[in-house]
């Protein structure tokens, strides 16, 4: 294998982000403690993978500038999802052979314990013009640092793939177990015909060995008419318990699907659905939290990652990834999530107010909180069920956020989720401000928003607001965060 570093394609790669990293370090409304690269573009989280006490990201990204292009396969590892340390390059699109961009897909180790990633080889031209998409894959070391590109590539293409008569844009491989077996979901389009219209599909595949280069179609386990699924970009598929979960990211919000799942059928049955974060513009094109991914942690919890989108251009980075979530299903069969207690470590000056009574009107819980802050709240209703937390910037004196209840729906930005609590039932909200990305956790996770938008670079109060008497901070703890990069 050629080394990583001096691969002559990563090399140029990796020149050109260091080029940008100034840039990029002089924003002021950079993400200090979220994961993102050394700066230029990231997008979906690939390849997640656990192994020997490390966890292993790789993601979408574009070392040639702060928007989308040049597909690449950025790396980077951490012991806790919470401190990272940035890896060379790991993919890069193998011109010579006819590739474009190296899109997302998974990985896994083979049966000598060898790494290796699954992912969408995608070719030059347009969607309408360029050939079908292929999977490929790559073959790493044993320290999970240089890569080369399998010789039987492609492992899997339209032409020998065994299935129906998907559309070229066939793509985002995710890898899981089932029945002791290695199987895996690709999101495609089923061509139309004279009597079937263009469907949004989920292909279930089954490895042949376990090289994991020999794949055998098994059939569909998800399928939607293309006016309600345009794509379905990014499947994973999941078990929790006895049940099954396929999220979706189709152009607009996350969508999850709850269910039984067969794999010898194969068949997936539907018992719940809905969105998974509500956090988006009015534009269905810029939901701000995409494209996900998971990974398991050696005790158990099932952890979520996801791209957090929307920045603005031009400032030399632009992409982060939304804070690590475990992933649970609730009594109703519905999704839970929360985010990891290992963030507790980056924790630093705290706040803390209790039993606080609540007047008509407004009333401060917190001070001087910083722009990359965590905040813990709980609070009693007042009497007519309607109840804010601003956040209020000290200079100006103007709201820099808004969190309202009431007593129907919580609301954050332009999202509006239901949610209805039981008479006597009190609020938490838990909030992570970092300077641009607002991630919002309502009712032990049941409602998650995340949003994308300037806050101010000084100082916020942390304010109660509301329009009857009755109501009660029962508890309230703000810290401000630690970054984890150097640079900021």
């Amino acid at each position: 294998m050629v080394s990583a570093l001096t691969h002559p394609a990563i090399a140029r790669a990796m020149s050109a982000v260091a080029a940008a990293i100034p840039t990029a370090a002089a924003d002021p409304l950079r993400p200090v403690y979220h994961f993102r690269p050394p700066a230029q573009w990231m997008n979906d989280p690939n390849g997640t993978f656990y192994a020997n006490g490390t966890y292993h990201l790789f993601y979408q990204h574009n070392p040639y500038g702060d928007g989308w292009g040049h597909m690449h396969w950025g790396h980077a590892v951490s012991r806790d999802l919470v401190t990272w340390e940035h890896l060379p390059i790991a993919l890069w699109p193998s011109q010579e052979a006819g590739e474009e961009h190296c899109f997302s897909g998974c990985a896994g180790l083979t049966a000598e314990g060898a790494p290796l990633l699954l992912y969408t080889s995608v070719g030059p031209g347009t969607q309408a013009t360029r050939p079908p998409n292929t999977q490929w894959a790559a073959l790493g070391d044993a320290d999970w640092m240089t890569w080369q590109k399998h010789p039987a590539n492609p492992i899997l293409s339209l032409e020998t793939h065994g299935g129906p008569d998907f559309e070229g844009d066939w793509r985002d491989p995710y890898m899981f177990h089932a029945n002791g077996e290695t199987l895996l979901v690709i999101g495609a389009n089923l061509r139309p015909t004279a009597t079937q219209p263009r469907r949004g599909t989920v292909a279930l595949y089954a490895a042949a060995d376990d090289t994991l280069t020999r794949w055998q179609y098994r059939g569909l386990i998800f399928t939607a008419s293309h006016e309600v699924m345009r794509f379905c970009e990014c499947p994973n598929f999941i078990q929790l318990g006895d049940k099954w979960v396929l999220l979706l990211s189709p152009y607009r919000c996350v969508e999850y699907f709850v269910g039984d799942f067969d794999p010898a059928a194969p068949s997936f049955t539907v018992r719940a659905q809905g969105v998974l974060d509500a956090g988006a513009t009015a534009e269905v094109t810029t939901a701000h939290y995409y494209a996900t991914n998971t990974v398991a942690a050696p005790d158990g919890r099932l952890m979520l990652l996801g791209w957090v989108r929307g920045f603005p251009p031009n400032k030399g980075w632009n992409g982060c990834l939304a804070l690590p979530r475990v992933l649970t299903l609730g009594a109703d069969g519905h999704p839970r999530q929360q985010p990891i207690a290992e963030l507790a470590d980056l924790r630093g000056r705290e706040q803390a107010a209790a039993d606080l009574p609540l007047p008509l009107g407004v009333t401060v819980a917190a001070t001087a909180l910083t722009t990359a802050s965590e905040i813990d709240v709980t609070l009693s209703l007042p009497g007519d069920g309607a109840i804010a937390l601003h956040l209020r910037d000290q200079l100006s004196g103007d709201p820099a956020l808004v969190i309202a209840y009431d007593g129907a729906a919580i609301r954050l930005g332009e999202a509006r989720v239901p949610l209805a609590l039981a008479a006597g039932d009190a609020l938490r909200l838990h909030v992570f401000l970092d300077r641009s990305v607002v991630e919002l956790f309502a009712q032990g996770g049941q409602v998650a928003i995340t949003q994308v938008g300037a806050l101010p670079t000084g100082l916020l109060d942390v304010e109660v607001v509301t329009g009857a008497a009755g109501g009660r901070v029962l508890d309230l703890r703000a810290w401000d965060l630690m970054p984890i990069w150097g640079e900021g």
